[in-house]
């Protein structure tokens, strides 16, 4: 795949301290448009994303998925011939290094593989970058995913980067928490071609909305399970 289109789609919510840095270090030569999917957000994030050179768009349904679902339909309400042939998602909070975009793409431009999760597990990561509920939730998530499908993932990353025409064929549906694990589990109920690579992860700017506080961290780990199970 030589010189593929490649668009990048963010959910957002109240990240108005870190999203102008997330759109400004994805590399835009390699990028055709940044869509920030502004989630109900009280502050200025939409604001500032659009200062950095984002699309911004209002997704209106609260939740993680929703705001995802918000960017596919942006991409889906093209005309077929101006679709992108990769996506990439990634989080808000400057968790993540947008910087690694390239190797993201890579194992899809080169080897053809369908999918591909950046690897917080097999990175570089900062201490206190991850909370101990994160680490065992993934642990336990990508565990059953192996038993259950015999697909190997270490993580849940955010960061990720999926070939167009097979996240259409996944048929993304989870509005909430389960947007990751939803995708990773009907990968391997297809059979697509996935892999991993090894990203850096940081400590986010600002606080979690789902590990920084009990309740969100219950209700994920619910969620994420519920996912696992449901799509058996």
């Amino acid at each position: 795949m030589s010189n593929p289109i490649i668009d990048v789609i963010i959910p957002a919510y109240n990240e108005e301290a870190s999203i102008g840095k997330v759109v400004g270090d994805i590399p835009k030569g390699l990028v055709r448009e940044i869509l920030v999917c502004d989630n109900n957000s009280t502050d200025r994030t939409a604001e500032r994303a659009a200062v950095a050179g984002a699309t911004v768009l209002s997704a209106r349904r609260q939740g993680y998925g929703s705001a995802c679902l918000k960017g596919m339909a942006h991409i889906a309400a093209r005309p077929a011939s101006e679709r992108p042939d990769i996506v990439v998602f990634l989080d808000a909070d400057y968790s993540d290094h947008p910087e690694e975009l390239p190797k993201l793409v890579a194992p899809i431009e080169q080897e053809g593989f369908d999918l591909v999760i950046g690897s917080r597990v097999l990175g570089d990561m900062e201490q206190g970058a991850m909370m101990p509920q994160q680490i065992f939730g993934n642990w336990l998530a990508t565990t059953l995913i192996r038993l259950f499908y015999n697909y190997h993932f270490t993580d849940l990353g955010p960061f990720r980067a999926v070939k167009y025409a097979k996240l259409l064929e996944l048929g993304m549906q989870d509005p909430d928490f389960g947007w990751t694990v939803e995708m990773q589990v009907k990968a391997a109920k297809l059979k697509m071609k996935t892999t991993e690579v090894a990203v850096q992860y940081r400590r986010r700017i600002g606080v979690s909305k789902v590990s920084g506080t009990i309740r969100g961290t219950v209700l994920a780990g619910h969620k994420i399970l519920w996912t696992i199970f449901k799509l058996l």
